[in-house]
């Protein structure tokens, strides 16, 4: 019989070594969300009128997993990428350094297009003069001036459907051309190398004009046939544009315009002061309660506030081991899931307390207490988890957060107010010879 006690008190012991190593250093194993330690906000819109709404949702998660890899090569900690509708895409990036560069990344189409130049002189002037030809599409090389901006030079009259696209990329690096600026080297896969060997060999002597995002970067004369799977963008970039252009191309270039309509980069102050407002507000609620258990519930009471204690480490650690992200209503979540642990307390308490009045003896009137407490505490707990799931499946963001948060310490409470505080009523009761109970 003492058996069984002393393995649900090792369990209990387990379960608290268990959860403390996931959670210690809880500033290494913690990740501050947006809201807490400021960062970069941005919703992106993709733009493709030639497609149904199940193709658009389908672009928008192909370009959803690209940006996710252009993130990673950013290095951000614990990015939140999430779809919203059917061409709308959220990315909060936390601690984010230098949001310009961030942003310059992540919404740069990086549409990258090889297209055939017309030789034809009548047909460039016609196209010149407002007449162009169908299927071809009349764009200007551009090149920088010595103020570094953008200008349009020489008009090309260039085929509209590609000969190729970027999707072939293998890898992109940064490199230097024979003048010595810096350029993008490309290095294609199999079925790439094949397909741009055959363009430039059926294409000698033919302008190949290399087009990202709708723009001429250079337009170089086929000399011969190109083989190797190997190419280069030159257009006189700085280091830092040739580094960043070489990230996006790796990462894959987004299958449609993306458009940027709304950035929001929140200071740290403003996380600083969330931070210190929620931790206020949470520990002080904390003590409130903690004294109130105390007072009124004598032993039981501290007992329901180790309860809750364990409640709240179970959940950090749950946090820290799926490498979530805390953030302002995730507190809000925990802090709820706190009063829940108490009032499942409070439920089997004051059962203990009506068995008692009845005349029941101490273990009798906490075995029927316990019992009976245990389908009130179902009823409101699973009641709630509903709700929390609910809330995490349909939810987004910081939505997401407080039902992840609040589900798993329902689920915690569970496990902290009916076999925890059992186990060791029942340990006490057992070694002790207790004839009368005070609560």
């Amino acid at each position: 019989m003492m058996r069984q006690y002393y393995y649900k008190i090792l369990v209990i012991i387990g379960v608290i070594v268990l959860f403390t190593f996931q959670f210690y250093p809880p500033g290494k194993k913690i990740k501050r969300g947006l809201d807490l330690q400021g960062g970069l906000h941005v919703v992106l819109e993709v733009a493709d009128a030639r497609t149904d709404d199940k193709s658009l949702s389908d672009i928008t998660d192909r370009a959803l997993e690209i940006i996710r890899n252009r993130i990673d090569a950013l290095g951000v900690a614990e990015p939140v990428i999430q779809k919203d509708g059917i061409d709308r895409i959220i990315v909060d990036l936390p601690g984010v350094g230098d949001p310009d560069k961030a942003i310059e990344i992540i919404g740069q189409t990086a549409l990258l297009e090889f297209r055939l130049v017309s030789d034809d002189a009548e047909l460039m002037n016609k196209a010149v003069s407002g007449d162009v030809p169908e299927g071809y599409q009349l764009l200007y090389h551009k090149e920088k001036d010595e103020r570094g901006i953008l200008r349009d030079t020489q008009p090309l009259l260039v085929k509209i459907e590609p000969e190729m696209t970027g999707k072939y990329i293998k890898d992109a690096y940064l490199g230097y051309d024979n003048s010595g600026f810096p350029d993008v080297n490309l290095e294609l896969d199999n079925e790439g190398a094949a397909l741009f060997e055959k363009v430039t060999g059926e294409n000698v002597n033919r302008q190949l004009a290399i087009v990202l995002d709708g723009v001429v970067r250079s337009a170089p004369v086929i000399r011969e046939r190109i083989g190797g799977g190997r190419a280069n963008i030159t257009g006189k970039f700085s280091v830092e544009e040739a580094r960043n252009l070489a990230i996006v191309l790796r990462a894959g270039a987004l299958p449609a315009k993306v458009d940027m309509i709304y950035r929001e980069v929140v200071g740290p102050t403003l996380g600083r002061s969330n931070i210190t407002q929620g931790l206020r507000a949470a520990l002080y609620g904390a003590i409130f309660v903690v004294l109130f258990m105390a007072v009124y519930y004598s032993v039981f009471g501290l007992l329901a506030n180790f309860a809750m204690a364990m409640n709240l480490l179970i959940l950090l650690g749950f946090m820290a081991t799926i490498k979530g992200v805390l953030t302002l209503p995730g507190i809000a979540g925990i802090a709820l899931t706190c009063g829940m642990a108490v009032d499942a307390n409070v439920l089997i308490y004051e059962r203990i307390r009506e068995e008692l009045r009845a005349g029941k003896s101490p273990r009798a009137s906490i075995d029927a207490g316990y019992k009976r407490a245990w389908t009130a505490i179902i009823d409101s707990n699973l009641t709630t988890i509903i709700v929390g799931i609910i809330l995490f499946l349909l939810g987004e963001g910081a939505i997401k957060g407080f039902g992840l948060t609040l589900s798993i310490g329902i689920v915690a409470n569970l496990f902290t107010a009916v076999f925890v505080t059992k186990a060791i009523v029942d340990l006490v009761i057992t070694t002790r010879k207790i004839e009368k109970l005070r609560i």
